[in-house]
């Protein structure tokens, strides 16, 4: 399980998770992608059981990318304990998740759009947060129609 080798300080604040992700929102490595709706902590058993699943259903085919690690702490007291006495110890860590994240990628020749599709959908149902499939295929098909159009109405402009 991915967890951080050592921290500057062992515990943290839970802190709040508000607006959108600014970095790590694009598709970087793969083709295909697996992108956070909506904000939540993904500990790392998650991330490990959504990878098992996507490697089990794609038999070591392809290659996956994972965009996340869980670097914050989550502390926890005793059970039983009474109140005071100072924070918990460190018990497990998450990663801080915000809408537009991408959580994992895809890709590799043996990978088709219906293998990553399902491969992914086995693995959203192992995360907490609502998940999105994107590929880079559709994202440049738009900005390819969205370029035409544009320039379709630049051109009808000119003969005007």
């Amino acid at each position: 399980m991915l967890s951080p080798k050592r921290t500057k300080f062992r515990k943290q604040h839970r802190g709040r998770m508000r607006g959108v992700a600014s970095k790590g929102n694009t598709i970087a490595f793969g083709q295909f992608a697996l992108q956070a709706q909506d904000c939540g902590w993904v500990t790392a058993r998650q991330i490990e059981a959504s990878r098992r699943a996507m490697t089990r259903y794609i038999k070591r085919g392809g290659q996956i990318w994972i965009r996340i690690f869980p670097d914050k702490p989550v502390t926890m007291r005793p059970a039983e304990t009474r109140m005071g006495s100072g924070k918990g110890n460190p018990e497990f860590w998450v990663a801080v998740v915000k809408p537009g994240r991408i959580l994992f990628e895809m890709g590799g020749e043996d990978i088709t759009e219906e293998i990553a599709k399902e491969a992914m959908r086995l693995a959203q149902y192992k995360l907490p947060v609502k998940t999105k499939f994107i590929s880079t295929d559709k994202n440049l098909e738009e900005s390819s129609l969205k370029k035409t159009k544009n320039s379709k109405k630049s051109q009808e402009e000119v003969k005007q």
